[in-house]
This record gives structure tokens, sequence and C-alpha cells, in this order.
């Protein structure tokens, strides 16, 4: 006869099966047999202080795994506290799966403690959400969630498993991954479209995302610059996919490129307001390849579109390429412009005044940090600003919120990396108010032991806003957008860990190597010039 168990743990036993091993949660009774399943099946359990940081740290923990984390939350506020991280999942096509305690489904329409149809929330923004009514189907179901997540376009799931499902008991099922990890390459009509547009272009330019990261991309997304001589411009989780100092990568003259270029070749990324919706020249040919067949096509019609996994298609194009003329007259044109912005940017990025300009701030983040750091991203001028200076040297060494610009994620993404990497330095360049959303996960690594460094730049102010709102407005206008120039370091006193306090560009370099080698959680708090990014492009309008 077939041993039995209770529901929590052959959820426990389904997501171990599925090669994760540690989830993400805020305490609920509703899910409590999840707990103990984990517990006995040795899969770890961590626990945060507001259920949105669960649900950011396992999206943080499949990120870097290149898979699925989990986020168990407790019933109604305790699903609904996960919206925004899920909606972040969805915007920006990353796997996650969030499974949802409910009332017993024999109280179902009575009022019970916390229900709430959460189907109906979740379904709008989730790839699936579904409830399992039976015990014995709890396994089936999980494998199911993942397999949805992961299929191509990646994206959240939401799974709901009832009180009385969970504290049900039934015989365990035979577990495994049911799902394939077979790569799509793309019709090969439109791979042999691209292969010709590049290699007639004159000036062409490639824009590779997160698709590269996800689908590990980055050996043939290598192969196909240099063999075609193509010039490359990284965003989001694609950062790192080419070495800073590579002849083809280049960053600060994409508008110069976009502007000019003949061929556009985008790849794992959608044209979005990043690419400023491909609105490129009339005459410009496109080159889209995307895992989604939706995306292509939006905002613009691709010349080639090919849907297929960033690998498969790059490693196919890398070979068609390899007829291309080199073209060095354009990418000297490009270095060029690569250089006009260093040299315009040069005395801010070597002042020493302080308050710190953001500029210099990202110049001593990139002289001390280790290049095998993992720098998080969560605020809006901070982070743009240090984001052009800073050097990411390898793919998954750069994490951000994504196109859903949503604050708030660098403590839970921290949380969720030294999960997945407990070897990993770890570094999160925050805006002071970013850093407020979910700031007190500061307690939950210093809880867990997680040695973290927080780079908060201290401007006193939503930034972002207040100086277009200044822009705009004139002098008085900056309603909502002050904070108060508060000392964050102090936090460690109450929480443990490490504080510095900076207020000039001589001050950082030490106070970082004091927070990096303290192997505690650290706050280093930067106080920056409030008005050094006036003039600069305001990326939200």
């Amino acid at each position: 006869m077939s041993e039995t168990f209770q529901g929590g743990r052959l959820a426990a036993k389904a997501i171990a099966a599925e090669g994760v091993d540690a989830i993400f949660t805020l305490s609920g009774g509703h899910v409590m047999p999840i707990y103990e399943g984990c517990r006995q099946e040795g899969v770890r359990v961590l626990d945060v202080r507001h259920e949105q940081a669960a649900a950011h740290a396992a999206e943080a923990y499949g990120r870097m795994r290149r898979s699925a984390g989990v986020a168990v939350v407790t019933a109604g506020p305790g699903v609904t506290g996960v919206v925004t991280a899920v909606a972040n999942c969805q915007i920006g096509q990353t796997a996650l799966v969030v499974i949802g305690g409910a009332r017993p489904i024999v109280q179902a329409e009575q009022r019970a403690l916390q229900e709430l149809d959460q189907l109906s929330i979740f379904r709008p923004i989730t790839k699936w959400s579904a409830v399992c009514t039976q015990t014995e189907r709890i396994p089936e179901f999980v494998a199911t969630a993942f397999r949805h997540a992961l299929a191509q376009p990646r994206g959240p799931v939401y799974l709901e498993l009832p009180m009385d499902v969970l504290f049900g008991d039934a015989p365990v099922q035979k577990l495994g991954r049911a799902r394939t990890d077979a790569r799509t390459f793309g019709d090969p009509r439109e791979v042999m479209k691209a292969a010709e547009l590049l290699n007639g272009a004159e000036r062409p330019a490639v824009i590779a995302g997160g698709g590269v990261w996800w689908d590990k991309a980055w050996k043939q997304l290598a192969s196909f610059a240099q063999n075609g001589r193509l010039p490359v411009y990284l965003n989001g989780s694609g950062r790192g996919a080419l070495p800073p100092d590579h002849e083809l990568f280049f960053q600060h003259s994409r508008g110069t490129a976009l502007q000019s270029a003949d061929v556009v070749c985008v790849i794992g990324t959608p044209l979005d307001f990043r690419l400023g919706f491909g609105r490129f020249r009339d005459d410009t040919k496109l080159v889209h390849i995307h895992a989604d067949a939706a995306e292509l096509g939006r905002n613009r019609a691709p010349d080639a579109g090919i849907v297929g996994d960033c690998a498969a298609v790059l490693g196919i194009l890398a070979d068609a390429v390899k007829t291309r003329r080199n073209g060095e007259g354009w990418l000297e044109q490009l270095r060029e412009a690569e250089l006009v912005w260093w040299e315009q940017h040069r005395a801010e990025i070597e002042s020493d005044a302080g308050p710190l300009h953001h500029y210099r701030l990202g110049k001593i983040l990139d002289e001390v940090l280790d290049p095998a750091t993992v720098v998080i991203g969560d605020g809006g001028d901070v982070v743009a600003a240090v984001s052009r200076v800073l050097r990411v040297h390898a793919p998954g060494q750069w994490l951000d919120p994504g196109p859903f610009g949503c604050l708030g994620v660098g403590p839970p993404y921290a949380l969720g990396v030294k999960t997945a990497k407990p070897a990993k330095q770890v570094v999160v360049v925050a805006g002071d108010g970013a850093f407020g959303l979910n700031g007190f996960e500061f307690e939950t690594l210093t809880r867990f032991g997680l040695p973290v460094t927080f780079v908060i730049g201290n401007d006193a102010a939503w930034g972002e806003i207040r100086i277009p709102q200044i822009g705009l407005y004139g002098d008085g206008s900056e309603v909502a957008t002050r904070l108060a120039p508060t000392r964050y370091d102090r936090l460690t006193e109450a929480f443990g860990g490490h504080g510095e306090h900076v207020e000039r560009p001589d001050e950082l370099a030490p106070a970082l190597e004091r927070a990096l080698g303290s192997g505690e959680p650290a706050i280093v708090n930067v106080m920056l010039d409030p008005d050094a990014m006036a003039g600069h492009p305001y990326r939200g309008m």
C-alpha cells in the first residue's frame, strides 16, 4: 500500500522535485502545512516582513538560476500583498510561482476568515492561475505551475491550495519535472531574411536584452558580433553578456546608432519605451528575435521576425554573418561618440565636491567593487546614473526591476540572490526613496546572517520626479517629492550589521571597503547633491 502524506508535504516534495531548495514566505496559518512539509523535505523557508518582498525574493532566486522561484503566501491580505511583484514579473516576462492559501473549500461563500475571490485578481496578471481541489493532485498542479511559468514566454503563475486540501492526506505520486527544455530555432525563412539584411548592412546596430541571460546565449552573442563585426548594446538582464572591454560592446552611443543605423537587430527584448517604441528612421530595417510571437510587430513591424530561443537563433546567425563586410568606419564613428559622452561628463565623474555627484558615486563603486560582484539597482536617478558608469563584467551580475519600473526590489532581490548564490558578493545600489519601500527586509538579512551591502544614494528626495517637477512648474513646485536627509546607516543599531555615513568622495572608498569586509549586512549612507541631475534627460516622461 502506498505511503500517504499530508498535502503540505506533497507540495514540498513537488517543489523540491523542480530543483528548488528554498521558498520565500510570510507566516500564515492557511499555508502552515507547507512549512512543515518543507522542514521534512529539507527545503529552506525564508520568512520576510511583507509578502511583496517574498515574491520579489523568489523572482530574484529564479532569475539567478534561470528557473522559477517560489513564494508561499497566506490567504486574503497575504495573497493581495504579492500583486505588485507578480505584475512586475508579468511585464518583465520573468518566471515566478506563487502558491496562495485559501479558506477551506467546505467554507466557500460563508465569509470565512480572509475569504476572497483570489483567482479573479491574478488571472489578468499571470500566465496561468488555478485552484487545486484534491489533495492527491497537488504534485500534478505544482508541476503544471512550473511548466507554465517556464514555457516561452516565461512569466508568473498562481496556484491556490485551499486549507482543507493542504491538511488532507493522500498517497505520494511519481514526482519529476513534467516539462521539456527543448529550444526553438526560428523559422528558417525569417532567419535567412535576417542574415541577408545584416550582411547587406552598412550601419548595423545590435541591442540585446534579458532573453540573452535566460537562454544562456552570451557565447553565441559574442560569436555573432565578432563574425559580423556588429556593435552591441545591452539592456536589463542582458548587461554583462559582453565584457566591458570587448571591442564590440558599446554603451553611450546608442542614440547615435539608432538615429543612423540602416539595420537594427533587437534580441530578447521588446520594442518598449527603452527603445523609443521602435521609432527608428523610416528606412531602417528591423530584425527582431524574441520568444514571444506577440512582441513581434508591437510598435513596429519587423522586416525579419524570428520567434525563437536566443542561443539557438544566434548560433545560426553567427555562421550566416561571416561573409559581412567589416564596416570598420561605422565602428569608429560609434567609438568617437562614446568618447564624446565621457568627455562631456568627465568633470562630474571626477568631481571631488560634496555632497557627491551621482556619476562620481558610480565611478568609485566601479573602482572598489570586485568584478564578480552582483549589483542590484533599485531607484531612479541614482541607478540610472550609476549604471552609465559602473561596468558589469559577466552575465548575471546586474539585476534591476525591468520595464515595470518597480521600486523597492533591492532588499528582497538581495535576499533571493544570496539564497540562490550564497558565495556571491552582493551590493544593492538604492535611492533613499526606493529603500523605504522594503527597507525593513534589512532585518530579514541580518536574521539569516546574509552579508549584503546597501549603498544608499541619499538626496533626500524622489529625485527623478523632483527635478522635472521643478523644470516644468518652477521653484516652489516640489510637491510630494521631498524626503528627510535620514541617517539610514543608523538602522544597523536596531537591526544589527555594519553602518557607514559618507558626505564626501574621499570618504566613500574606505567606507565601502569596511562595509564589504565586515562580513555583515551593511548600509553605506551616501549623501548626494540633490540638484546634480538637473539638465539630464528624464527617462520617465
